[in-house]
């Protein structure tokens, strides 16, 4: 797989790559916040379509989403996204989307730098320059696919557009996952009780669906979207993302010294603190997965192959996706990856005595072997939420419950 970087002009115009001047393209376009089963789905069709007319099957993803630009620019008096502002709420790195679009055999993604100026463009200019000099031959969407200022190219103007030109085709993936109703603007809620929470609407009577649908402002989504994935992230309902997600939702970072305290109590913890990759799920306990990625400057030096831009804005030549060995460190039986006890919060227990009230992520990897992994990057994966942050009154309640939880963790990933 090769990727390049595009960075728009001042104007929102994207000197765009030529790959071949006599192959072709099958294109496909979003953010892949995810990559869920939905997207998967939508780049696997993709990558069959290319294969079978021996063409190149080209992802063009935008990061950062434009969500996250254009919420920015609406509270902050309509300037773009700063250099260095994080984005809390991407559900994945670029780093673990570029990873699975290598597993599903695309062969180019070009990464747009999304800003407010290139959200201007119609859809149907973005499309053009994608067919003249991408060499796009087929369009492959999701259902519910809108792109272009205003969003205003969906399903059926792109269908309208590529039957009147004949330049291209656009085909359409259906997902069947079908649709749920997620509150408009929702909070993240920590579950009152230890295990896995459920559905709240389920067992209600359509009636008391209405009621909880006008109560919390529900909107209609569709089930595999990663707007629902965040939902059920954020009120700890960790098994029904990685239903929707197709894999384990995880986050990536850097582990940090902290105050140390797990040590002590004979519970030593990997802890990120922000920024962090990935989208944090609401506070509580949750059972998974610890996996060393290595240190962060060998990380950084095989995950970052791109060139220097050049005046136009693209990457000299397209850089081959190097993981730098990644993918061997997250396979299911590498001895990279340790079962692990996960506690995202604010430490009720301690942080009235130490005066630190940041929410920090602490893995505690279930294993014998003693782990250094200060200054490495690190991913986190969710299996399970386990029950939600207590204040014990003591450290020796804490560590009996640590113990409690170190065991559910092995039950739930299996020993």
């Amino acid at each position: 797989m090769n990727i390049i970087r595009l960075e728009p002009d001042e104007g929102g115009n994207v000197a765009w790559p030529t790959l071949s001047t006599s192959k072709k393209s099958v294109v496909t376009v979003g953010v892949f916040d995810g990559v869920h089963r939905g997207h998967q789905a939508v780049i696997r069709r993709a990558v069959e379509l290319a294969k079978a007319h021996n063409s190149f099957a080209v992802v063009v993803m935008f990061d950062p989403r434009p969500a996250f630009v254009h919420t920015y620019a609406k509270t902050h008096a309509g300037i773009g996204v700063p250099d260095g502002v994080h984005d809390a709420q991407a559900i994945s790195g670029v780093d673990e989307r570029l990873r699975m679009m290598d597993e599903l055999g695309v062969d180019y993604v070009l990464i747009v730098h999304y800003d407010l100026a290139f959200a201007a463009k119609s859809f149907r200019f973005f499309l053009g320059r994608l067919v003249g000099k991408v060499g796009m031959r087929t369009l492959v969407l999701g259902q519910d696919a809108r792109m272009g200022a205003g969003l205003e190219g969906d399903v059926k103007k792109i269908g309208t557009l590529a039957q009147a030109t004949g330049v291209f085709e656009l085909d359409v993936v259906v997902d069947n996952g079908g649709h749920v109703r997620v509150p408009a603007d929702f909070t993240p809620q920590a579950p009152e009780r230890p295990g896995e929470p459920s559905d709240p609407l389920e067992g209600m009577s359509k009636a008391e669906r209405r009621a909880w649908s006008k109560r919390v402002n529900a909107r209609e989504v569709r089930e595999l979207s990663s707007t629902n994935v965040r939902w059920l992230l954020s009120q700890g309902r960790v098994a029904d993302a990685n239903r929707i997600l197709g894999h384990l939702h995880g986050v990536e970072g850097t582990v940090t010294h902290g105050e140390e305290r797990g040590r002590t109590i004979g519970f030593p913890t990997a802890n990120l603190v922000a920024p962090i990759d990935g989208y944090l799920p609401v506070d509580g306990v949750y059972a998974g997965w610890l996996i060393d990625l290595g240190s962060e400057e060998a990380y950084a030096q095989s995950q970052r192959p791109f060139g220097d831009l050049d005046g136009g804005g693209v990457a000299s030549i397209a850089q081959p996706y190097t993981s730098g060995g990644v993918e061997s460190r997250l396979a299911p039986h590498s001895p990279y990856r340790w079962p692990a006890a996960i506690s995202i919060g604010r430490k009720p227990t301690f942080n009235e005595d130490s005066g630190h009230d940041e929410r920090v992520l602490e893995a505690y990897a279930v294993t014998d072997d003693w782990l250094e992994l200060y200054g490495h990057r690190v991913r986190v994966e969710f299996a399970r939420f386990l029950r939600p942050q207590i204040k014990f009154d003591s450290a020796q309640a804490l560590v009996d419950e640590l113990k409690r939880n170190a065991d559910e963790t092995l039950k739930v990933v299996g020993a």
